[in-house]
Parts: C-alpha cells; structure tokens; sequence
C-alpha cells in the first residue's frame, strides 16, 4: 500500500514479452524440470543399485545413456547378466555403440568375475522390480528433454534477437536460450544492468544496523533466472579470456568455486545488458580493448593469459 500510495512514481508498467519470447521462456522452464526430475530419478535409481547391484556404477559412467538403460531393462540383476553368453553382450555392447573393444572386453571380464553385494532373494526382487520401473521413467525423461531440445532450437533460431545471445562465449545450443528467456524483449523493462543483477539473485544483498554491515547470497529472486546467469557464467571461463581470468583473481582472494562463478556472472550481465540494449552481438577483442582503454587490471591479466 504505502509503495502504491508514496511512491507511485517508481513503479513502471510490465508490459508482457512477444509471443516469440513467451514461447522460448516457457520451453526453457519446461525443459529445466524435466532435467531436474530426470536428475532426481537417476539419483534414486543410483540409491537402490547400491544395495544391491553396485557394479554398475563402477562399469558406466551415465546412468541415464541408452546403453545402461537398455542392459537394466533387459537384465536387471548381476545373476541374470552373469547368465549371458560373452557374444551376446558383446553384440549388445555394439548394438547401444559402444565401440571399444577393449572397453567391451573388461565390462564382460568384469561381470564374469563380479560377487553378488548381497544374497537375499527378498531385497533383490523388490529392488530390480523398481529398478526396471525407474528406467522406464529415465527413457521417457530423456526422450521428452530431446523433443523440447528441438522444440527450442526452432524457437530461438526464429527469436530476432537470438543472434545476441548466441554469440556469447559457452552459451551453446543449451544456455544462448536461456539467456534469450532471462533478458526477454521489452528493452524499458530495465532501466540499467542493476536492475537485473539485483532482480536475478545475482548481486549480493548488504544489510545495515548500527554500525555493522554484512553482505549475503540473495534468496528472494527467481531461482531459474539465478541459475541461467550463473552455471553460463560457469561455462564461459572456458570460452573467455577475461572471464577466465577474472574467475582466477576471485579464486586468489580467497572466493569459493560458486562465489567467484557468482561474482562473474555479476559482470557479465553489464556485458550482455549493453549488447541487448544496442542489439550488437557480442566480440571479445572489443571488451578487451575497453579495458584497456579504461586502464583495468583485467585487461593485465587477460593479456598474461593470452601468451600463456
């Protein structure tokens, strides 16, 4: 009441996104659930073959590929896959591409030397019972997160501002619409690149009383947004020079792995707000010069890395 009542006159009007950049918000949103809920799933199916099929774990890397879904649907237990003939789980092997042969030879050694983790019938029917359940489900996640892959890809090629984000470094097929989603296509939504740190999560919040002070992580944002801006920030220190070097600095001050992903992302999203604003894509060469220009100790760094 008192901000509608005192302080009208900073409030703005929110005038909805295009429908083309509704259509890419709401599939990237979508789309992170599904990971989330595939995630969960793999995390349960991980919980019950520890009890009592952990090999597994130690045999494939990604619970969730084709090849380890397709062996668990087929022989869910280590008795049953102890059962197979040498060439038949070689010619599985090949058939979910797998093409190490040598790689081929230690699975199938090592599921012929392999002791069960335990021996009772009445644990081992009820889990592998779930198990072919949670694979299932695991299949159908990852063929509607590969549907909603191309879904976006359609949405954000016909996005006619794409052509900003997609030209970040480490954005990719996955995080340029992403990104699209988070800054959208009303321009007068922000007045400055502030507004969108603080809005996201990014920027830490600072609290006051008395003569102490204290800053934290921001929890009151939207948590989809937060995570956009920072596992990009956390891809582009392999694309980035300065991001790179920037990341490092942080690190040499004592800033945990997040805190420094977290403090980059705070100065990428001045970056990427002024390309939005000018609708330019991105060119690392130019910031380099800005900083240069300007005197930073960045441009410093950044330079002692490019020779390295």
């Amino acid at each position: 009441m008192d901000l509608l009542l005192q302080h009208r006159d900073k409030l703005r009007r929110l005038s909805p996104d295009t429908e083309a950049t509704r259509r890419v918000q709401n599939l990237v949103e979508e789309r992170r659930k599904l990971v989330d809920e595939k995630t969960a799933q793999t995390n349960r199916l991980t919980s019950h073959l520890q009890i009592y099929f952990p090999q597994i774990l130690d045999w494939f890397e990604h619970l969730d590929s084709e090849l380890v879904c397709g062996l668990l649907e087929r022989w869910p237990t280590l008795e049953e896959l102890q059962k197979v003939a040498p060439a038949k789980l070689r010619t599985f092997f090949r058939k979910h591409h797998c093409r190490d042969e040598e790689r081929i030879e230690h699975r199938i050694l090592a599921i012929g030397q392999s002791i069960p983790a335990i021996r009772d019938r009445a644990v081992i029917e009820a889990k592998s019972t779930v198990v072919e359940v949670i694979v299932r489900l695991v299949r159908s996640l990852v063929e509607g997160i590969a549907d909603l892959d191309k879904k976006i890809e359609e949405a954000a090629a016909a996005h006619p501002d794409f052509f900003i984000f997609e030209s970040l470094p480490g954005a990719g097929a996955v995080m340029a619409p992403r990104l699209l989603a988070a800054f959208g296509s009303q321009r007068d939504r922000y007045g400055n690149a502030g507004e969108v740190q603080s809005y996201s999560g990014i920027a830490p919040v600072t609290e006051r009383s008395g003569k102490k002070k204290w800053v934290h992580f921001r929890w009151a944002c939207p948590k989809f947004l937060r995570q956009s801006f920072h596992e990009w920030a956390g891809h582009s220190i392999a694309h980035s020079v300065w991001a790179r070097s920037y990341y490092q600095q942080q690190r040499s001050r004592g800033q945990d792995h997040h805190a420094a992903v977290r403090a980059l992302a705070f100065k990428w999203i001045r970056v990427v707000f002024r390309c939005w604003k000018n609708r330019v894509t991105y060119d690392e060469s130019k910031y380099l010069a800005a900083l240069a220009r300007r005197g930073s100790p960045l441009a410093a760094l950044a330079a002692t890395a490019k020779t390295l």
